[in-house]
């Protein structure tokens, strides 16, 4: 089984996107597969209960299926940073609690398994931790989501340094277009993702276009036919 953590230069990157995106990659190649969110502010209060729609894209693409507690055991209704909205329900999180209960997720026999991070890889889960320990308590390998737009240079570099500072491993990121405009010149655009290329030190799994004109609920399908699997899958 190969199982990756994926985090985001910033809230909005389009880490759910990508992850949806290559759990649909990784069905098309007749792989099994688990998209897990552990921790999911912004929540729908339905007749089910809380529910995320990052959290249910990944649900839709996981294959055996499993509930929807599986896929995401914290679930909280206000879209605020996760640890001040656990704090408004009075819950405790923390990283040994967590990363039992994604450890035991993580025995699942499947070929292919994503954990989403929540907003970028310093938020908080506490007043002492971050969610990006979870990365490093389970030894998993991290694929970056860039949010491409103004500004992605400074965030996707510093990003990627502070993963490897905390000692985690980055495999590989993926570029997701924000802004139309900063595409506009073609040139500048390729030498804004060159730049990425070489100052990140990793290999590119892809660069997702604008899918505005595609319905959100198949964007995740729209989008693998730009993405490769990870070395190894």
């Amino acid at each position: 089984m190969s199982a990756y953590f994926v985090t985001g230069t910033d809230t909005d990157a389009g880490k759910t996107l990508v992850a949806a995106g290559l759990l649909a990659l990784a069905r098309a190649r007749g792989l099994t597969t688990l998209g897990l969110k552990p921790v999911a502010s912004g929540c729908a209060n339905t007749p089910d209960g809380l529910r995320n729609d990052d959290a249910l894209a990944l649900l839709a693409r996981s294959v055996p299926a499993v509930s929807y507690d599986t896929i995401n055991p914290f679930a909280f209704e206000p879209a605020i940073a996760p640890h001040l909205a656990a704090q408004r329900a009075g819950v405790q999180l923390d990283l040994a609690g967590l990363s039992e209960q994604v450890a035991a997720r993580l025995q699942a026999p499947r070929d292919f398994t994503l954990v989403e991070g929540a907003g970028g890889w310093r938020v908080p889960l506490n007043d002492s931790e971050d969610l990006a320990g979870l990365a490093t308590r389970l030894d998993l390998p991290v694929i970056l989501v860039v949010g491409l737009k103004l500004g992605c240079l400074n965030h996707a570099r510093l990003t990627a340094e502070a993963i490897r500072a905390d000692g985690a491993r980055l495999v590989g990121w993926v570029g997701n277009l924000l802004d139309a405009d900063f595409a506009r010149d073609e040139s500048l655009y390729a030498d804004n993702l060159a730049t990425l290329q070489r100052t990140l030190d990793a290999p590119c799994l892809g660069v997702v276009p604008r899918l505005s004109r595609v319905a959100p609920a198949r964007r995740p399908e729209a989008a693998l036919t730009h993405l490769e699997l990870p070395h190894g899958n």
